[in-house]
């Protein structure tokens, strides 16, 4: 049932559920029957009985992303560091994800990093805002972005640094086939986009520099 939006309301973030447009768990289990019967299976036999209610408990936690809100993950800070104020830099966190264009993994790892203004974030939090990003349909290029902007917007530090290294199985496993390949993107705030040498040392402590 569509569901209509008053004056007063606003539009979904990117990101964000409408609760009453989301199918059931019975709608969603049938859709994947749906699935194999497409592609020439028969979803009543015995291997294939219980898949659809795998498959749809598999998507709950593959997608869990778009149940949490990173900003509220970074709200905790702490200002009593001593005046630390050089960068910290959370390296080699390994992410799932899963592809908006033909819904197969991405699978690689994400360096983060910060140069504090007076407030620090318990390091945990920055890996959990990585995976709230990667829980939800994605593009490489967009989860950067979204990781350092969050970041950003939260703790007002000096610079943020974001750095991703992932294969995607939509290359690997299907179109051109060319696996070992990882694409790489970054994404530079503050001092790390207009201070060279901060941004050598940041690519220097990932092993690019």
């Amino acid at each position: 049932m569509e569901t209509l939006l008053r004056s007063d309301d606003h539009a979904p973030a990117d990101g964000e559920r409408i609760a009453s447009d989301k199918p059931t768990r019975a709608e969603a289990e049938a859709a994947v029957r749906t699935l194999l019967r497409w592609t020439g299976d028969d979803p009543a036999r015995e291997g294939l009985v219980d898949t659809p209610a795998r498959v749809v408990r598999a998507y709950e936690e593959f997608f869990q992303g778009y149940d949490s809100d990173p900003i509220d993950i970074l709200q905790r800070t702490f200002e009593e560091t001593d005046g630390y104020d050089e960068m910290v830099l959370l390296r080699d966190v390994s992410f799932e994800s899963h592809c908006e264009h033909h819904m197969v993994p991405i699978v690689g790892k994400a360096h983060i990093a910060y140069l504090p203004n007076k407030r620090v974030v318990g390091i945990s939090k920055l890996a959990r805002v990585l995976d709230i990003y990667a829980k939800r349909l994605q593009i490489q290029e967009k989860l950067t972005a979204q990781i350092a902007n969050a970041v950003q917007d939260v703790l007002q530090p000096k610079g943020v640094a974001v750095l991703i290294e992932a294969q995607h199985q939509c290359m690997t496993t299907r179109g051109v086939h060319k696996a070992g390949v990882s694409m790489v993107t970054s994404r530079m705030l503050g001092a790390f986009r207009t201070n060279a040498s901060t941004r050598r040392e940041f690519m220097a402590m990932v092993g690019r520099g």
